[in-house]
């Protein structure tokens, strides 16, 4: 009886294409996107992101623009001036990015336009380096680190050249000089200020930073779960007859559309409201921004559910087609793994995610502060992506009105 029922289970996996997807393909998916993502950084090549920053110099001396010249020939960072940065288009050749002010630079960080700014300004009496300001984004937890390194390794290269230009040389028999001597004051290092300008006045701000990825998964699941009452409706010929009634597919569609918009909704500030009486999100300070960003994105994930509801032929085909597809998109998208751990390429195949717009709004209002002009970008965006998925569902649903 064992052997039989082996068999019998076998069976029935080999003629569930669901199950041998899920068991098989899917494990074998998640495996090649997070090598795609994590194996990259461990690589020499030039799909390691690199470090996008401004550079700023307010009382210029010989060892500051000589550490500003040894970073500019670090491949490792992508230097950008004001107006690429504001643009947000790739970043111009190192040696044309001009020095930005330290006013602007601070902009720059708390906008997103760069992870990073260095600036430079005169020596304190008690020190022979120039005065350091590193402005970081601690939404970026790598670059910080990785371009502080480079900045004090820069500045101590710049100020040992100009230390031993100063020195005479020696003639050939003296020995009162050697090239070998320490160039640096006793053992001083280079001091280096980090300046947090977003995660300092954050209540939580590990919170802040993913209290959106979180939200956008979840509300594409649960609105596409609710969307499998139109196959339910169409497997049990209840669909039939209500378009032979006078509903028409277009006010089916719309009625459904509006249902999961709304509950999507509900569930988005009910969320974010146990975020900011638990763990401490600033919502009342955020809320125009907050509902603006959770209607248009309540609105595109409904539409999203209602395609793929359209596109499979029962409950089960849209279980496992949801999942991998959701899945995908928020690994790809930032919900699971930070954007800024991709490498480049992987970054761009993100962003046409619909997860990668609706995080990056979102993080905009709850972790930058901004205004809701600034957002105009990411609401255009996931508006076209919702009417282009509604369109979409109605195509599909047109063989449901010939049969």
């Amino acid at each position: 009886m064992v052997w039989t029922i082996l068999q019998v289970s076998f069976r029935r996996l080999k003629n569930n294409r669901s199950e041998l997807l899920l068991t098989f393909l899917v494990p074998i998916l998640f495996f090649s996107i997070f090598a795609l993502i994590f194996g990259s950084r461990g690589t020499s090549g030039t799909s390691i992101p690199k470090i996008k920053i401004a550079l700023s110099d307010q009382n210029p001396s010989e060892v500051s623009r000589r550490a500003i010249e040894l970073l500019r020939e670090q491949t490792s960072l992508r230097i950008t001036d004001a107006h690429t940065a504001l643009l947000h288009a790739d970043s111009v050749e190192h040696e044309l990015a001009q020095l930005v002010e330290p006013s602007l630079a601070e902009d720059l960080v708390r906008r997103g336009s760069v992870s990073a700014a260095v600036v430079f300004s005169a020596p304190t009496a008690q020190s022979a380096f120039p005065t350091i300001q590193l402005l970081s984004d601690s939404y970026d937890q790598v670059s910080g680190q990785v371009l502080s390194a480079l900045v004090q390794k820069s500045v101590m290269t710049a100020f040992a050249e100009e230390q031993r230009k100063q020195v005479p040389a020696a003639p050939i028999r003296s020995v009162a000089y050697a090239p070998s001597s320490n160039p640096f004051p006793s053992t001083e290092l280079p001091t280096i200020q980090s300046v947090d300008i977003l995660g300092s006045k954050k209540t939580n701000p590990v919170i802040a930073m993913y209290a959106a990825g979180i939200a956008v998964m979840f509300l594409l699941f649960s609105a596409t779960t609710a969307s499998g009452s139109l196959l339910e409706e169409r497997e049990n010929s209840t669909l039939d007859r209500l378009l032979c009634s006078r509903l028409s597919m277009d006010q089916l569609l719309l009625g459904k559309w509006a249902y999961l918009t709304i509950v999507g909704i509900v569930q988005m500030v009910f969320m974010f409201s146990w975020g900011a009486l638990v763990f401490g999100i600033d919502l009342f300070n955020h809320l125009e921004g907050f509902f603006a960003m959770t209607l248009v994105t309540a609105g595109a994930s409904s539409s999203f559910a209602l395609l793929l509801a359209s596109m499979c032929k029962s409950r089960t085909q849209l279980s496992w087609i949801s999942t991998i597809v959701i899945l995908s998109m928020s690994a790809l998208g930032g919900s699971m793994v930070p954007r800024y751990l991709m490498s480049e390429s992987m970054q761009r195949a993100g962003m046409l995610t619909f997860n990668a717009w609706a995080l990056e709004g979102y993080n905009k209002i709850f972790w930058r502060d901004l205004q809701l002009h600034d957002i105009e970008l990411e609401l255009g965006v996931l508006t076209l992506c919702g009417f282009c998925f509604i369109v979409g569902a109605r195509l599909f649903a047109i063989r449901w009105e010939r049969s």
